[in-house]
């Protein structure tokens, strides 16, 4: 039996305000990075030749339809960014991320046949991988350095079902996808970067949000899976927008 949400399919105040900021963070900085360039002059600046990659700690927040059903998630993301000027202030991005927002683990017998005398580890996680594609501005100079970026991608939304036991050094040694789904994925990013040198490679502290807007999504939740006597389950997936944020701290590194 399928649960399905029935509330109408509207837009949170917070992802009206996020998609505005990052919008308004969008039309500025290029007015912005234009300003430092005439400032400075064109040899002046100290930027990596071709790029930067990184990756950070998430913590995921459902927004919508999907905070009814989903609470939190944690994960985390990686990005690789090819400067598109010799500044870096346009640069064209690649990122992707994995979040797990539901988790159960049940101690089980390995099989009916056998009892309970071998016990096993049965862990159910509820997950999403993402990944985009897009546009990043990022201001070029400065002790903090403000960017906003755009991407359009896919988000796989899947239950998986692992065991493990206690003498495979808690190794899964068996699994299955229970359920599993694709959206259309597109996203709003902003957030800051802190530059500190350690020799001579630039890093930086990287915080930051991004607004995912994944539409209508069928998923599993925690609980979404009913165990019967006969050992056969029933999935009880719900169909809903999916859309969260996500919150971000990490590290870049330029390449050059």
């Amino acid at each position: 039996m399928h649960q399905q949400s029935s509330r109408p399919t509207t837009m949170s105040p917070q992802s009206r305000l996020f998609r505005r900021t990052a919008t308004a963070a969008l039309l500025l900085l290029p007015s912005l990075a234009a300003a430092q360039y005439r400032g400075r002059g064109e040899g002046s600046f100290d930027r990596p030749i071709w790029g930067a990659a990184g990756g950070s700690f998430t913590y995921g927040r459902p927004v919508g339809d999907f905070l009814h059903y989903v609470n939190q998630g944690f994960g985390f993301d990686v990005f690789g960014r090819l400067n598109l000027d010799r500044q870096g202030i346009i640069s064209l991005k690649l990122d992707g991320g994995y979040l797990i927002y539901g988790n159960e683990t049940m101690r089980v017998p390995l099989s009916g046949t056998i009892g309970g005398r071998i016990l096993v580890d049965l862990t159910t996680n509820n997950s999403i991988v993402w990944m985009g594609l897009g546009p990043q501005l990022t201001l070029p100079s400065g002790f903090l350095r403000p960017y906003a970026n755009a991407a359009l991608g896919f988000s796989y939304f899947f239950t998986e079902s692992n065991v493990e036991g206690s003498n495979n050094n808690n190794e899964p040694f068996a699994s299955t996808t229970n359920y599993s789904d694709v959206a259309f994925r597109y996203g709003f990013g902003w957030g800051v970067l802190v530059p500190f040198q350690a020799g001579t490679t630039e890093w930086a502290i990287d915080l930051g949000a991004i607004y995912h807007g994944n539409g209508q999504v069928e998923y599993l939740r925690e609980g979404g899976i009913e165990d019967r006597p006969d050992g056969s389950i029933v999935l009880h997936p719900i169909r809903s927008d999916a859309n969260l944020l996500s919150y971000r701290l990490g590290f870049s590194i330029s390449l050059r």
